[in-house]
This record gives structure tokens, C-alpha cells and sequence, in this order.
């Protein structure tokens, strides 16, 4: 797509937040806006503003039928993290349960946008070519492009007291990298290689989060990586006959290893960030360890769904939503045949793939993104922690 269309969807505010509500026992605290980065974790559709393409697989069904009852581009079953932050901390409106607008942008963007959109990276296109890879990165918004589109909104947002109007805005940096090290593994680059890339990674992702507490950020929150090894994709391709090539969980070994060390060395560096810029608050979201967690025990995460009635949100305890049975844990909700319903060759969204009927009760949805109910279970551990350093609610 042309640098242009890409920003025209870009800039489009995508949360679906249809009233006001506080997580039961949360802290009465709201944010003016959510600015949110990254990639196909937090993508609201940026690729399908005015329609999905017929190209884009998570733009057909059976993606988005959980919630919206049709596809939105979210690569999901239905709501993701930043659908359940605007809930919770904000008061944006832009879309009812069916996916349907409700009120337009119209270019502005007070309430905040979504920058994120599908295969985003962290390096940049330069990066990319310099180690041969350049073929295999198929959109142009990177972080640094997706923070220029945000620069580029501020003045038309808050004029001349932005670092007033950002301070009271929460942002969303990620997550990133998971794509940085995909494009290197799908093409069969070695595991040390590609090990090799992660300071390079994550010192970049430093200075884009340096460019934004500059402009006036205060509360960012920057997950880091999830443990691929966990997910069907690299279990069916990545798959050995070793047991020794696998951990406890069932999770392939090195690959955790290398979301581990890029984890370990972003906290560093954030704890670094922070002590620079004290006035900030840098919040370091846990994705690897909620997901494992939610592997080993998903019984543990009772999941409260919330649903609008009267014009207000209302919570309902819904058992454990995340809770799947033991010979399961590693399956893909879309039946895609293989050991983990995963088949690269017919992946969800092609012609043949069907959802299970009960997403709820599965932690991954297609093989390489997560369910809503699993990103429902994680947005509440950012808010009230203890999956995020510190929690969003304070």
C-alpha cells in the first residue's frame, strides 16, 4: 500500500468502548486519550477502514465472530487488549457490538488513535535490507512511522499545550519485536542469528519510547514479548522429536528463550528509561508470564465479561473463560487439522477453516493471536496487576 492510504487508516481510532465503567475495585481513574502502537496484538482494523481487502486472511471470517459477528481486521475472535483499556479508561465511543459506526472521526482525534496495524516492526526498512530480509516485511508502518503519524496529529489535537494534554493520556508502545524476529525465523535464519538482532531491537524501541515521553508522555505502558515457543504456528513448523527440545509446558525451548532474552533486556532498559526520566511513568506489561501462567492454570483466570444494558456497562461473572482442558492448551480455536490445529498451508481465513464453538474456552485463536477472552484476562492483569510493573490502576 502507498505511505498515504496506510496513514489515512492509521489514524482512525478504532477502541471499541461503548460506556463508561471501572473495573470492579479499580481506582476512579480516566485518561483523556489512548495512543496506541504496535502491530497485529493491537490492530483494530487499521487495514480495514472502508472494508477489509480480499487479500488480507484476518480480514475474512471466521475472524471477528465472537464479538462483532463479522470480520474487522482484528486478528482475533472478537475484542482485543486496547478494546478492553478503552472500556475501562476512557470514554470513546466509535463502534456498537455489531461493528457498526457510530460516530465518525471526522479528523478528530481527541479522544486518541490507534497507530497499530498488522506485520508492523520495530527496526525500520533500511534494517531489513542491510541483513537480506527486505522481501519479507510487507507494510511500511514501522515504529518509526507509526510515531510520526502521531506527530503529525498532535497540532490539529492540542495545539500548544500538548505535553499538558499528553500527560493526561495513557499510552500503549506495543507490543514489538515479535515480528522483527518472525521474519527472520519464517526465512530460516538461525536461532543465534537472530538472537544476535535483539539488542539492536530493543535499543530501538528505546529511543521511539524516548521520542514519546519527549513529546510528553507520562503513563506508557510497554509489554514485551509473548513465548512464541507456546504457540501452534512454531510448534507445527519448529516441531522435533526431541523431548529435550521442550520445556514443562509443552513450549518449545529456544524459542522462549529468545522472547526471554529480549524481555529481559527491555526491563533493563526500561528501568534505565525511567531513571532519566523520573517524571514518567513506565509501566512494563508481562505478556510472556500471563500466558504461561494461563497455560499451566487457566482455571485461575476468571474472566468478568462486561455487556452494555441501559447505556451502561454491567459486569457478569462468566466462570473461567479462559479455561481450556489440559489436551487443548496448545490448540488453536480454528480447526485447521495438525496436532495443534494449526496448518500453515490452510490458515484461518482461507476457504475451508471453521472456529471451534467455544472460543471462550480457548487461550489461542489462530494458531498465532490470542482469543478475546484470553486478551479480556490479560488487559485486567495490566490494569490491577500483578501482570503489569507498574499496574495501569493506582
Amino acid at each position: 500500500m502507498a505511505t498515504g492510504g496506510v496513514r489515512a487508516a492509521a489514524l482512525g481510532l478504532l477502541l471499541v468502548a461503548a460506556c463508561a465503567l471501572r473495573p470492579q475495585g479499580a481506582a476512579a481513574q480516566r485518561y483523556n486519550a489512548i495512543w496506541s502502537f504496535g502491530d497485529s496484538i493491537s490492530d483494530t482494523g487499521n487495514l480495514c477502514v472502508g472494508g477489509c481487502p480480499s487479500w488480507l486472511t484476518t480480514g475474512q471470517s471466521p475472524y471477528g465472530e465472537t464479538f462483532f459477528g463479522r470480520p474487522t481486521g482484528r486478528c482475533s475472535d472478537g475484542r482485543v487488549i486496547v478494546d478492553f483499556l478503552g472500556t475501562y479508561l476512557t470514554y470513546t465511543l466509535r463502534f456498537d457490538r455489531h461493528g457498526r459506526r457510530r460516530r465518525l472521526a471526522g479528523g478528530d482525534f481527541k479522544k486518541g488513535a490507534n497507530m497499530a496495524i498488522i506485520g508492523a516492526t520495530t527496526m525500520s526498512a533500511d534494517f531489513f535490507s542491510l541483513i537480506g530480509l527486505s522481501d519479507k516485511i510487507w507494510n511500511n508502518g514501522p515504529l518509526d512511522t507509526q510515531i510520526q503519524w502521531f506527530r503529525q496529529l498532535l497540532p490539529s489535537v492540542c495545539g500548544s499545550d500538548c505535553k499538558s494534554y499528553l500527560s493526561k493520556s495513557l499510552f500503549v508502545v506495543g507490543e514489538f519485536g515479535g515480528n522483527d524476529y518472525n521474519a527472520a525465523l519464517f526465512s530460516g535464519r538461525s536461532m543465534a542469528e537472530v538472537r544476535g538482532y535483539v539488542p539492536r531491537v530493543v535499543s530501538k524501541l528505546i529511543r521511539g519510547l524516548e521520542t514519546i515521553v519527549r513529546a510528553g508522555a507520562v503513563d506508557v505502558v510497554v509489554p514485551g514479548v509473548l513465548p512464541i515457543g507456546c504457540f501452534p504456528i512454531y510448534l507445527t513448523l519448529y516441531g522435533t522429536s526431541n523431548g529435550g527440545d521442550y520445556d514443562g509446558d509443552g513450549c518449545l525451548k529456544s524459542y522462549n528463550g529468545l522472547s526471554s532474552y529480549h524481555n529481559a533486556l527491555l526491563r533493563r532498559s526500561l528501568a534505565s528509561l525511567q531513571r532519566t526520566y523520573p517524571h514518567a511513568r513506565i509501566m512494563y506489561a508481562d505478556f510472556y508470564s500471563q500466558v504461561v501462567h494461563m497455560i499451566r492454570a487457566p482455571q485461575n483466570f476468571v474472566s468478568v465479561i462486561t455487556e452494555c444494558e441501559h447505556g451502561r456497562l454491567v459486569a457478569k461473572p462468566r466462570g473461567p473463560r479462559v479455561s481450556v482442558h489440559d489436551r487443548d492448551r496448545s490448540k488453536a480455536c480454528v480447526l485447521m487439522d495438525g496436532k495443534y490445529n494449526y496448518n500453515n498451508k490452510a490458515r484461518c481465513g482461507m476457504a475451508g477453516a471453521a472456529a471451534c464453538s467455544d472460543p471462550g474456552n480457548y487461550l489461542i485463536w489462530d494458531g498465532i493471536h490470542l482469543t478475546e477472552a484470553a486478551y479480556k484476562a490479560i488487559a485486567d492483569g495490566w490494569l490491577k496487576g500483578p501482570y503489569c510493573n507498574p499496574a495501569i490502576q493506582h
